[in-house]
């Protein structure tokens, strides 16, 4: 039986298959189960476009043109590949911001993330997806390369599909996270939850790593600075 020192505190990250920042997210979400001991629990959500269709509109556009220019520097600071999504996961009329009632990738792509999550590789399989999603492929979704990057990450994407080929318990799932990411405070991902606190982007592993420290989960030897996240 561990000790104490020796079992794992849980760390909820909400994410998004649709979210630019929830792919440079993972790399550092990763390491941070190397570095503390902690179990990075994987809690794919509906991106908020989907849960809120108002909160992105045309009365606002500065919010998505910020988007749109900041998460490519991040992305290039970082030294990820990086290009807009095509197909995007999400089928929106970016000129009046309307989501069709039609979503043949979004649903699909969320409950896969919520079975490879049961399956005990979700970061490893939202890593090898979006980096596919948002690393340049075109047409990511044609072909074998969902299948092969589900290979990348341990899984077969055949036996997944099975899985969810009867969707109410993965749908409740992610209702649930849903439910639970609200009641962590905050509405965005990608967003991590320690001990109930919410830290909200991928900019805020490094004060997640610092709290981490402080609660004196950090593996012998490893530095916590600010400048280990990247």
């Amino acid at each position: 039986m561990s000790s104490n020192a020796d079992e794992l505190q849980g760390v909820d990250l909400f994410w998004s298959f649709r979210s630019p920042y929830s792919y440079l997210a993972v790399p550092g979400a990763q390491r941070l189960e190397t570095d503390f001991r902690v179990r990075v629990v994987f809690r794919p959500v509906l991106p908020l476009a989907v849960r809120e269709p108002g909160f992105f509109s045309p009365d606002n556009l500065k919010r998505a043109r910020y988007i749109a220019l900041d998460w490519l520097r991040r992305a290039e600071m970082l030294g990820m590949p990086h290009a807009w999504p095509k197909p995007d996961p999400i089928v929106q009329d970016l000129t009046t911001y309307q989501i069709a009632a039609e979503q043949p990738h979004i649903h699909r792509l969320t409950r896969l993330g919520v079975e490879a999550q049961r399956r005990g590789r979700g970061l490893a399989f939202a890593r090898e997806v979006s980096a596919l999603i948002f690393g340049g492929t075109r047409g990511w979704n044609e072909g074998t390369h969902l299948a092969d990057a589900t290979a990348r990450a341990g899984l077969d994407l055949k036996s997944m599909e099975a899985a969810i080929a009867d969707p109410a318990s993965h749908q409740a799932e992610i209702e649930a996270s849903q439910a639970a990411l609200a009641a962590s405070g905050h509405w965005g991902v990608p967003t991590f939850v320690f001990k109930g606190e919410p830290f909200f982007g991928e900019d805020r592993i490094d004060t997640l790593r610092w709290r981490l420290a402080r609660a004196g989960l950090a593996r012998e030897g490893v530095a916590t600075g600010a400048e280990d996240h990247v």
